[in-house]
């Protein structure tokens, strides 16, 4: 049977500012009413796939179980691992404590088991998604794990039923040095699993992060990390003959990536040669149900079954190089001394989801600059609810310093750059960055930023409409106040105006 490569992918990301469409009361999802919602992602949305999340999350055990007791004739009709699919994000034992790896693991061959006593054909899990990775002897290791611990469940437990040992693994390539090194990695890992496991891999499926590159360098410096991995995947894919199908990790908001259910044109234009792109709380969860399911998942889900990699020549691979090095070290620079005045804004931001401790002894930390911060949908939105898109950071001052070929190089490459910033500087908020300034005139370079994008693209900062208004003139309040549930409570009315959290 050949694979059926997902197109849309839900996920557990926590950047929702209204509550789910199904039976659900408030914005808050626990991790007993995940189950259902991967449910709902499959059946009401159509969603090919779901990533489940075994990475600093309360991941339930069960949810094979519970879905094919709960939903049987809906799988019956559409079998995981055939029709639909749920992939787990594995905890990458190399950045934190791996508590849960093996008992990850132990869930998938035991589903596989219960699948087959229900009578189904396919084993419901055989992909894996591993974090932060950095090489291919860590996708090796997580292989060969995973068949040591089938082989030892089959002499140790077997009740005749011999489970199969192997696991495809899904490298996600966060940073954008990990980016661009992308195929030598990859060139690496097939020829350590070809030499081991005595057989071919048919195809690679490549996972590139963009909400973690933006928040470690910034946005333009993502943006462009994304779109030379994909020129460089394509390149990869050529030379060896091996099909790959790149996954972007994409919220809402510009700063993450920019995929709603109004700007899927946008997105399949920006990054060409995806397969599957991720829907994430706020796009499902944030907009008209009747928008979301169509036109928004079929456009997208069609579009990607034809998004072919357009390849950027090696004259421009290395323009857009040297821009993204020159915007990350402004980014670097300008936000350094501004992360103090963020705090009580990351501390106020409102939970979506049961986590576990982020950082210390179980967790990582996210660190730019020596300072942990914190996940990219709370840096993202609460610069946003300050009344500061995180885009503009770092950016302006460099795209206007940019000769006029290297300016034509990147607009060829981002042709929607300008309808972008355009979009960004709506929930800018002059009187929101005035009380910034008083307080702190470091947060001037920022302004300067803004000063130079609409000079750079002819745009007016600022709030165009009734709703955008209200966001800044709630951005303004919030960065004058000192209380931290009022704050929480703007952040929560902020994020419904703009239709995502973070």
């Amino acid at each position: 049977m050949e694979r059926k490569i997902p197109n849309v992918m839900g996920t557990q990301h926590p950047d929702n500012a209204f509550k789910p469409f199904f039976k659900h009361r408030e914005p808050f999802i626990p991790a007993g009413r995940e189950v259902d919602e991967a449910f709902e992602n499959f059946s009401t949305l159509g969603a090919d796939e779901y990533m489940w999340d075994w990475e600093g999350k309360h991941a339930d055990s069960s949810v094979i179980d519970r879905l094919y007791t709960r939903h049987y004739d809906y799988f019956k009709e559409n079998p995981l691992g055939r029709d639909k699919f749920l992939t787990f994000r594995l905890p990458n034992i190399w950045e934190e404590k791996g508590y849960s790896l093996m008992q990850a693991m132990t869930t998938m061959l035991v589903a596989e088991d219960f699948a087959h006593d229900l009578g189904f054909e396919q084993r419901p899990l055989f992909e894996a998604i591993l974090p932060m990775c950095q090489s291919a002897d860590q996708l090796f290791e997580m292989e060969e794990k995973f068949a040591k611990l089938a082989h030892f469940k089959d002499d140790e437990f077997s009740q005749g039923y011999k489970n199969i040992d192997s696991l495809q693994m899904i490298p996600l390539f966060e940073s954008f040095e990990a980016q661009l090194n992308a195929p030598e990695v990859l060139k690496n890992f097939v020829e350590l699993y070809q030499k081991h496991f005595k057989r071919e891999l048919p195809y690679v499926r490549v996972f590139l992060a963009g909400s973690d590159s933006a928040l470690s360098n910034g946005f333009i410096n993502s943006i462009i990390g994304n779109k030379l991995a994909l020129t460089k995947l394509a390149e990869f894919s050529a030379e060896s003959g091996l099909p790959v199908y790149p996954i972007a990790g994409t919220g809402s908001t510009i700063f993450r990536g920019g995929l709603s259910p109004y700007t899927v044109d946008r997105y399949l234009e920006e990054f060409p040669g995806l397969k599957t792109a991720t829907i994430q709380s706020a796009f499902r969860y944030d907009f008209p149900l009747e928008e979301v399911v169509k036109p928004a998942i079929k456009k997208l889900k069609a579009g990607l079954q034809k998004n072919d990699f357009k390849p950027i020549s090696s004259e421009d691979q290395d323009v857009l190089y040297d821009i993204a090095q020159q915007t990350a070290a402004e980014y670097h620079d300008t936000l350094d001394p501004l992360i103090v005045d963020m705090q009580p804004v990351f501390k106020a931001f409102p939970k979506r989801r049961d986590r576990r401790q982020h950082i210390g002894l179980i967790g990582y930390s996210r660190d730019v600059d020596g300072f942990d911060l914190p996940r990219a949908i709370t840096f993202t939105g609460a610069l946003y609810s300050m009344g500061v898109p995180p885009e503009v950071i770092g950016t302006g001052r460099v795209l206007k310093k940019l000769t006029p070929d290297q300016f034509k190089t990147l607009e060829k490459h981002y042709p929607n750059i300008r309808a972008d910033f355009a979009q960004v500087l709506k929930f800018y908020s002059p009187a929101a960055m005035e009380v910034l300034l008083a307080a702190n005139p470091a947060w001037k370079a920022v302004q300067d930023d803004v000063k130079a994008l609409e000079e750079l693209f002819n745009l007016q900062a600022g709030p165009s409409n009734a709703d955008e208004e209200r966001h800044a003139e709630l951005a303004a309040d919030l960065n004058r106040i000192g209380d931290t549930e009022t704050r929480a409570l703007l952040i929560e009315r902020m994020a419904k105006l703009r239709r995502f959290l973070g």
